[in-house]
């Protein structure tokens, strides 16, 4: 089977950014499915965490980026002619009109992306409606609990190149060796894992995994679930006794040739934290190694090959643009989504 042509989804939610990100008061500036967006969190009188908000970084007036202005924690203002926005992006002041003036203030905004923050993660919508489906979140996770570790790095790809990369099985030995992991001559094993359909996705079912030095950090018997679901999000839930990591991994596209891949750890073992300098080695490190590939195969997928896809080793790529094409489908017919993914087991040598 070859591969499906490269399309960026629209209307779904994509992870954002950490909401650690956004300080109460400050912004972000982001570029999004091709588009310019602005991050901002207001600053709350009571001297709560303040409300996440997103609009479109262009002025209305003179296409100045907002986010080359200021921003007092209520409102954004435009550096050229000081012109305000409110968090809806609704215009809020227009310095330069005279009292009296017959101009209608209110019909200027700039369009307002609908966000989310959950966990310490914040979605956005990018849809040209307002979202009739709510984020993914991380199943099981508890309501306080907030990612621990976080590292984002930019991918000189597609989106659909990272995320194949993502949930390629048969690369692991050949790309993530390192002088602390998989040294010496390669030796492949058969894996055989059971997967079912999820929420626009499919999950590896729960499993005992081989023992590797990660999992014996862990502690004794643990048990792994990885889930993915569209757009690019794929959340492993490690089971340690009555202790959980959530590893969450999400693709999201910055345009078609430029894609942000942000990983996430969430723990419910304090200890954990004593690890966090050698975590974060290893997390750069990895993600590192799958960037590396990806920019190596761009200078293949400059002569427009044909690519293949391949029994075992490669159906959940299959899955995945399976997923797309039918939620994309499902979007222009106006029909419920459904998901053709079956139980099944799948095997390959990794």
């Amino acid at each position: 089977m070859t591969a499906a042509p490269l399309i960026l989804l629209k209307d779904i939610w994509y992870f954002a950014l950490p909401g650690a990100a956004l300080k109460p008061g400050g912004t972000k500036a982001k570029i999004l499915l091709g588009e310019p967006v602005l991050f901002g969190r207001t600053k709350p009188k009571d001297g709560g965490p303040g409300d996440v908000f997103a609009v479109r970084d262009i002025c209305p007036h003179r296409g100045v980026p907002l986010s080359e202005g200021s921003f007092d924690g209520q409102e954004v203002q435009c550096p050229y002619h000081g012109w305000k926005f409110g968090p809806s992006g609704q215009c809020t002041h227009i310095p330069s009109l005279v009292e009296g003036q017959d101009f209608d203030i209110a019909k200027i905004k700039v369009r307002r992306y609908p966000v989310r923050e959950q966990n310490g993660l914040v979605w956005i919508w990018m849809g040209k409606d307002e979202p009739d489906q709510e984020p993914p979140g991380l199943p099981e996770l508890p309501a306080d609990l907030r990612p621990t570790l976080t590292k984002a790095m930019l991918f000189p790809c597609n989106m659909d190149h990272a995320v194949v990369g993502l949930m390629d099985p048969a690369h692991v030995p050949f790309i993530h060796r390192s002088w602390y992991w998989r040294t010496g001559p390669i030796k492949l094993k058969t894996k055989a894992k059971e997967f079912g359909p999820s929420p626009y996705g499919f999950t590896m079912k729960r499993h005992k995994p081989a023992i590797t030095l990660a999992y014996r950090i862990l502690g004794a018997a643990p048990e792994t679930e990885i889930s993915f679901r569209l757009p690019g999000v794929r959340i492993e839930h490690i089971r340690i006794g009555a202790n959980s990591v959530w590893n969450f991994t999400a693709v999201t596209p910055i345009d078609d040739t430029q894609t942000e891949v942000s990983n996430l750890f969430f723990w419910t073992t304090p200890w954990l934290g004593l690890l966090k300098p050698i975590a974060l080695f290893v997390m750069d490190h990895f993600l590192g190694q799958d960037r590396d590939i990806l920019i190596r195969q761009q200078r293949g997928l400059k002569y427009d090959p044909t690519l293949m896809l391949i029994r075992d080793t490669d159906t959940q790529a299959r899955w995945y643009y399976q997923l797309k094409n039918e939620y994309l489908r499902a979007r222009e017919e106006g029909r419920p989504f459904v998901n053709a993914v079956k139980d099944t087991v799948l095997r390959w040598r990794s």
